[in-house]
């Protein structure tokens, strides 16, 4: 018997589905190299993950963009692409991304433990809030869609899902049979690591902006973990083995290695 999600999900899909050039696919593929090595049942999923991420999810244009449906589903299958194994319900909670066409700067305001009021208004390329909206610059997704190592879509989807235990800490909720304690101390000996590194001057084949927080190091991580692998468990192979089993995916088996340029 059809469960009555199962019969409501079909029917959302068979809608979304109707608005879509199904050659479209092809091309968005071949824009997205970091889908490359997904087999014929991975590709449907994800497809179908992306479109009820558009029904689910509110893509707000601002500042003049224009999204036309490949736009929407370059990004919906970048947003998809973590929780292709994990399922919608770990973006639950949120409703809206804002996309601006480049850079924006958000005003944030708070007080401090002395009662100053402290305001930021720095250029941003994208921005996550604990039950709000996720925020992208256009051009950033652009930027990123070459696998280098950098994207924007999946590292603020990342905070997101690190959001649901709360505050993003770098540590997101885990499934049955992680250890919490495995997980915090892999990536906090790299962490550690990797900022050694950069306040010596070192350079990095990882993002430096790693070494903001935790929680920057997590999201930097979970980009290099789905575009360059081969990279992160060269350097880091006890944190992509945790993200491995978070993710319930294995980037490294699909993609062939990439060399940054």
């Amino acid at each position: 018997m059809l469960d009555i999600g199962d019969w409501w999900r079909n029917r959302i899909l068979e809608r979304q589905r109707s608005r879509v050039d199904p050659g479209i696919w092809q091309e968005l593929y071949k824009a997205l190299p970091l889908l490359a090595g997904l087999d014929e049942a991975d590709e449907g999923a994800l497809n179908d993950l992306a479109l009820l991420f558009l029904h689910d999810k509110a893509l707000e244009e601002a500042n003049g963009i224009s999204l036309d449906q490949s736009m929407k589903l370059i990004i919906a299958l970048q947003a998809c692409l973590p929780v292709l194994r994990l399922g919608l319900d770990w973006y639950s909670g949120w409703y809206a991304l804002i996309v601006y066409p480049e850079g924006f700067a958000p005003r944030h305001e708070w007080v401090d433990e002395d009662g100053v009021v402290w305001v930021t208004d720095e250029p941003k390329s994208g921005e996550a809030w604990e039950q709000g909206p996720v925020i992208l610059s256009w051009a950033d997704v652009k930027s990123g869609l070459a696998r280098d190592g950098y994207n924007l879509v999946i590292h603020e989807h990342a905070h997101k899902l690190d959001m649901r235990g709360g505050t993003a800490n770098g540590h997101p909720p885990l499934h049955a049979g992680m250890s919490d304690a495995s997980w915090s101390r892999c990536f906090a000996r790299a962490y550690q690591d990797m900022v050694r590194r950069v306040d010596v001057g070192e350079d990095t084949p990882i993002e430096p902006y790693a070494t903001e927080s935790p929680a920057e190091f997590f999201a930097v991580c979970s980009e290099t973990f789905f575009e360059l692998p081969h990279l992160l468990t060269s350097e880091y192979p006890d944190v992509y083995r945790q993200l491995k089993d978070f993710y319930l995916q294995d980037p490294l088996s699909r993609l062939r290695p990439h060399a940054l340029p």
